[in-house]
């Protein structure tokens, strides 16, 4: 194997999650180039990890819009010389993209559609029996290869990690960070209930931390500013609104810093626990059998055992019975008591 390809365009979670993929890909072809291919804006984020030779950002909505933009794509690919493509993606784009690059060897999922035109070697995807990570690790299968890493590791530019390092310097005692965000409403708990645990770790001495990604810095206000109104001026100096000025990779350098980090379930959520950051998440809309949970032993989740959870892959952006009680009836009082214990273990 020369050159190999991964793909992966879905969302910065999913990429996150096809790191082992990608190190276990690295361990058995050490001598290969190994390019990995990401949504539009999330490439900064992997190009200083060791098994990757090249990242590329694929935009759909921009430079690769439209049909004529998918076969400059093509063009630009084939011109690669792949020999091995595997897509980690089901779409019929995704597909057709992996049968354009011309490698002799092109490796997906069997429930992609039109999977035996795309595709040299397909794999089952197992969707109700594999958490994600497993399902990724399939595709290594037609290769007999076995998987080198079920944990996927980050590995950010100095510039960032030196910037978390200046941060964090200047904060004494624990730092809880709390990211209300999510590109889907019914993901998000209430910013009343994230304010609530936010003013209790202030009480308790802790520095607070508001993160946001672009489009959500409403969110982190609204936080902000149920916290200001409930605590006092002396711990209203341990807040910090971080929300809308840090790249993706300082994003992952500050949140690898943290005592502990409550958040929904978000693609955040994937850079905490993969640094092995103590992470507290509220699912809603979403269930352990879809396969995206943080893991690790210092990984908690919040849930209500409802009969109409999960509602979704994602969640949609509203509850689809009005009630959204699957985030509602979660008490910050019980939350506080899991983020307690870990900003003070």
């Amino acid at each position: 194997m020369k050159r190999i390809a991964v793909w992966n365009t879905a969302f910065l979670g999913d990429a996150v999650l096809t790191l082992p993929l990608v190190q276990s890909l690295r361990a058995a072809f050490p001598e290969a180039e190994l390019d990995f291919y990401v949504r539009g804006g999330l490439g900064a984020l992997f190009r200083a990890h060791p098994a990757v030779t090249r990242v590329f950002s694929y935009d759909k909505r921009s430079r690769e819009k439209g049909a004529g933009g998918f076969l400059r794509l093509a063009r630009e690919v084939a011109g690669r010389n792949y020999s091995l493509w595997i897509s980690a993606h089901t779409s019929p784009r995704s597909g057709a993209l992996a049968r354009l690059s011309g490698a002799a060897m092109r490796i997906g999922y069997a429930e992609s559609p039109l999977a035996r035109l795309w595709y040299t070697h397909t794999v089952p995807r197992r969707f109700q029996e594999l958490e994600e990570i497993e399902r990724l690790l399939q595709l290594l299968q037609p290769l007999g290869v076995a998987p080198a890493s079920t944990w996927p590791e980050l590995a950010l530019p100095e510039e960032d990690t030196a910037a978390a390092a200046a941060f964090f310097g200047s904060l004494y005692g624990p730092v809880l960070g709390l990211h209300p965000g999510s590109v889907w409403g019914s993901k998000r708990w209430p910013a009343r209930s994230f304010a609530r645990v936010g003013a209790l770790a202030l009480e308790a001495g802790a520095h607070v931390l508001l993160f946001a990604g672009p489009g959500e810095e409403d969110m982190a206000a609204a936080v902000r500013d149920h916290i200001r109104e409930s605590s006092g001026s002396a711990a209203r100096e341990r807040l910090r609104d971080l929300s809308g000025t840090l790249s993706l990779p300082r994003l992952a350098a500050f949140l690898g810093r943290l005592s502990c980090y409550l958040t929904n379930d978000s693609g955040p959520m994937h850079l905490a626990w993969a640094q092995r950051v103590p992470v507290t998440a509220i699912f809603g809309p979403t269930v352990h059998s879809l396969g995206f949970f943080p893991r690790g032993d210092t990984s908690t989740v919040f849930e209500i055992d409802l009969e109409c959870r999960p509602c979704g892959l994602h969640g949609p952006q509203t509850c689809p019975l009005g009630h959204h009680r699957c985030m509602e009836a979660i008490s910050p009082e019980d939350v506080w008591a899991d983020v307690r214990a870990k900003l003070r273990p």
